[in-house]
């Protein structure tokens, strides 16, 4: 039984840290993809396939704890880290490198936000 809380320990602590860094709503993450899925076309059609992991990520969002697979868990795992790299590694003109804050973006971090410094 010890190790099965260790787990569920684990988990909320990867809930909680999955929700301090991905700082986006799943709303405003869903129209961040679909913006960058339809690239030059005006509109994306319904059962337009989202960006991945954005999409992933966005499955998640939808989710809730009590819910989550290890598929999900380590969607979550892949995020956090990817999302800290990034962070690690601010380039020198910051939110102003459109790359760097687009690749946050794809993941559901915005660096803009007032609550952006407080992910890691």
């Amino acid at each position: 039984m010890a190790a099965h809380r260790r787990t569920d320990t684990s988990s909320d602590q990867l809930w909680e840290e999955f929700h301090r860094y991905v700082n986006v709503t799943s709303e405003q993450l869903r129209d961040w993809l679909l913006t960058e899925a339809s690239g030059e076309q005006a509109f994306v059609g319904p059962g337009t396939d989202l960006p991945q992991p954005g999409g992933a990520v966005l499955a998640v969002l939808g989710k809730r704890r009590v819910d989550l697979t290890g598929s999900d868990r380590q969607v979550m795992t892949q995020v956090v880290d990817e999302i800290r790299g990034l962070l690690d590694h601010r380039p020198p003109a910051g939110a102003a490198d459109d790359r760097w804050r687009r690749a946050l973006l794809d993941l559901g971090h915005d660096p803009l936000r007032a609550d952006a410094d407080t992910a890691g």
